[in-house]
């Protein structure tokens, strides 16, 4: 599968999450939810991974943790809040440049529609 396949998995499987649980809950509702269905779904999915940051020769171990990351290609970072921000996109942002991944996922459980709360973040590398 490639990273646009895997994309369209996740957001099939958080669409399915979000019309059972509806938005008002924890990220970490969420996360378990969505992670089980993935599961379900015959997709490879960790959850909190630990990924390290590099900084001046140095690396430090866990660094970050990334909500989740699907098929070793996608990452995903959950959200429960009123609005996505730009800090929540940089955020993201961020987290690619460190591990070297092209695709990620900013989804937004707190909307009425969840399409609505998906936004696609590509790295540049």
């Amino acid at each position: 599968m490639d990273e646009n396949d895997v994309s369209g998995h996740i957001i099939g499987a958080a669409v399915e999450v979000h019309k059972h649980l509806g938005p008002g809950l924890l990220e970490a509702i969420y996360r378990d939810c969505l992670t089980h269905e993935l599961k379900l779904r015959g997709i490879k999915v960790e959850k909190e991974v630990a990924l390290p940051v590099k900084y001046k020769n140095i690396e430090f171990p866990a660094g970050y943790r990334a909500d989740l990351l699907v098929e070793e290609s996608v990452m995903v970072e959950l959200k429960a809040v009123d609005a996505l921000s730009t800090i929540h996109t940089a955020q993201l942002l961020s987290y690619l440049r460190m591990s070297g991944l092209r695709l990620g996922l900013l989804i937004n459980f707190n909307v009425s529609r969840l399409t609505d709360g998906v936004k696609r973040v590509v790295n540049k590398l």
